[in-house]
């Protein structure tokens, strides 16, 4: 005879095992925890960046505008901090004035309204003192063994010299804690973009001079994703004319260089389940007509496009980069090789600009390439199903459904089978 106590029970653990075989278990579970990536933003807000001439507002609206698109995108296992310069101080005297930085909001998890309301009390005010920011940068970013990355975003040089900027990048390369400095330059003039790529180029980062806000966002952003995932040094490669022969590329950074208004192309082969994501920067390291793009474009092997990510611009630029993302859907039988595993299929990337010279301006050797290569688990092929996600399809919440469905079923006959032993007494 069916007992109430043993009905419950019975019902606890099917929902019990229902849960368990819902919850992903960690295979990872024994492996040293790694160290989660470390980034400090540093802003200039000395009394330069009120000038208007960035999409016709400040370069500090601009700033600001673009610091609230990059919060929204910072990766969860970034830990993100926040250093000024120039902020605090409105007068003249030098001494106080080159030490004008702070740090605006620690290095850690991101609270991302608490960081963009301190980001929005901000307004334009004093010196420029590069060289101490980026020593207090360096500072809050510590010695653990964790990557770490300064993002010095500045519209002038250093006010502060002899602290010479560029030294104190040296000084801090030579500490060997496993930290670079990317400089982004607002509407820079010549001076300016010798002394933050001079910075840059110590500590193995990268200078990109920007005029619109939209390019300020997509660069920092870059340069955080970056973070979460670095990449070893960039590999030499050279792309060719047709996809038939071009270089097998596996994920990482390439280097390759392309002359004005060329196609050069890569291959990258993706399993079912798998996701591709490439990107492409190109630097005009030369004098260039206006009006130029980038396109990134992701073809099969008998020349269908499969998806493509391209960007213009207009007037003097350094950098320019676009991106794309491919995921290829689950596999079928008929996508099975002989060993009955999942084939592969080989994508080919085409990098082509649409850049012109000068009639001055040589244009051998080609401009410098960056190509990042990046190969994860699809949303719909990852193995490691996040608990509330809806995993493979819809078979989460079909399961879910079904074991709402029996706990109501038990405890509808639970009800009933008491109502009917309360009536027999």
């Amino acid at each position: 005879m069916i007992t109430r106590k043993r009905l419950a029970t019975g019902a606890c653990a099917l929902l019990v095992a229902l849960t368990a075989a819902l919850l992903p278990t960690s295979a990872a579970a024994d492996e040293p925890a790694k160290e989660s990536p470390k980034v400090e933003l540093v802003l200039d807000v000395s009394g330069s960046m009120r000038a208007k001439d960035v999409d016709g507002k400040s370069r500090m609206s601009a700033a600001k505008e673009a610091f609230n698109e990059v919060l929204d995108a910072v990766p969860e296992e970034v830990r993100l901090g926040i250093r000024t310069l120039g902020a605090d101080y409105p007068g003249n005297d030098r001494k106080r004035g080159c030490k004008d930085t702070r740090q605006l909001y620690p290095v850690g998890p991101l609270d991302r309204t608490e960081a963009k309301t301190a980001v929005a009390t901000l307004a334009p005010t004093g010196w420029t003192p590069i060289g101490p920011a980026l020593l207090g940068a360096a500072d809050d970013l510590g010695t653990d063994g964790a990557t770490k990355r300064i993002v010095l975003i500045t519209d002038g040089e250093d006010t502060c010299a002899p602290l010479d900027p560029c030294q104190v990048a040296r000084e801090i390369a030579a500490k060997g804690i496993h930290l670079v400095i990317d400089t982004l330059g607002l509407v820079p003039d010549a001076k300016t973009r010798r002394q933050l790529t001079c910075i840059a180029e110590a500590t193995g980062g990268t200078y990109t001079s920007v005029h619109h806000t939209e390019e300020l966002s997509r660069r920092v952003r870059q340069l955080v994703d970056r973070a979460a995932d670095p990449v070893v040094t960039p590999v030499a490669t050279e792309g060719t004319r047709q996809c038939a022969d071009a270089p097998q590329l596996k994920p990482g950074l390439y280097t390759d260089r392309e002359t004005f208004g060329e196609h050069r192309w890569y291959k990258v082969d993706l399993l079912p389940g798998q996701e591709l994501r490439a990107s492409v920067s190109i630097s005009a390291d030369r004098a260039v007509n206006d009006d130029y793009g980038v396109l990134l474009r992701a073809v099969t092997r008998s020349g269908r496009e499969i998806v493509r990510g391209s960007e213009a611009g207009d007037g003097r630029t350094d950098v320019i980069s676009t991106g794309l993302r491919y995921p290829k859907p689950e596999t079928d039988d008929a996508d099975e090789d002989g060993d009955g595993k999942p084939a592969a299929e080989t994508v080919c990337l085409q990098v082509s600009n649409s850049f012109s010279a000068p009639p001055a301006v040589k244009t051998t050797p080609g401009m410098p390439i960056e190509l990042s290569v990046d190969i994860v688990d699809g949303p719909s092929g990852a193995s490691d199903v996040a608990s509330f996600g809806l995993g493979r399809g819809w078979w989460l919440l079909g399961a879910l459904v079904l074991a709402g469905f029996l706990a109501g079923l038990i405890w509808g006959w639970l009800s009933r089978w008491r109502v009917a032993v309360w009536r027999t007494h």
